[in-house]
């Protein structure tokens, strides 16, 4: 088995933080396993300093999940290892509420002349024009409508 690369060692404000955080179901489960890994991985406490085996059999987790929260807890500290990770490639929004409002109501409204009904292409082209983005696909157009349960039909 590797040795240990990252060692956990709370002072005693970070460990009744995660102490806290471990015993009270106001936070997610994830946030109160790794505060439990925390505790249990602490070289300092008397009842820590486990190896990674034994904390992933008793918080029952991966070892990976271990590893990970030892060396996020190590780079970033006591919030970064209890928090989830920041998802650093997710794409800004195309459409905001005001646009998506003026979508709503666009497709609420009469079809434009000579149109049976609106395409998710026509909304898309009535966005730009209407100046709330300088460029929208339908797929988006589409994707907004369905999130927001507009169909009318």
């Amino acid at each position: 088995m590797p040795a240990k690369i990252h060692h956990v060692i709370l002072t005693q404000e970070q460990r009744e933080q995660a102490e806290i955080v471990a015993r009270s179901y106001k936070h997610k489960e994830a946030e109160r396993k790794r505060a439990r890994i925390l505790l249990l991985a602490d070289a300092k406490h008397p009842e820590g300093g486990h190896d990674d085996q034994t904390i992933h059999e008793q918080v029952h987790v991966s070892r990976n999940t271990v590893e990970n929260v030892r060396q996020r807890f190590v780079q970033g500290g006591l919030k970064a290892a209890l928090e989830r990770k920041e998802q650093i490639q997710r794409k800004a929004r195309v459409l905001d509420g005001e646009a998506e409002a003026f979508l709503i109501a666009t497709v609420c409204s009469a079809a434009p002349e000579g149109q049976a009904r609106w395409t998710l292409h026509l909304l898309a082209d009535t966005l730009v024009a209407a100046g709330y983005v300088d460029a929208v696909s339908h797929e988006t157009v589409r994707q907004t409508l369905k999130k927001t349960n507009s169909n009318r039909g």
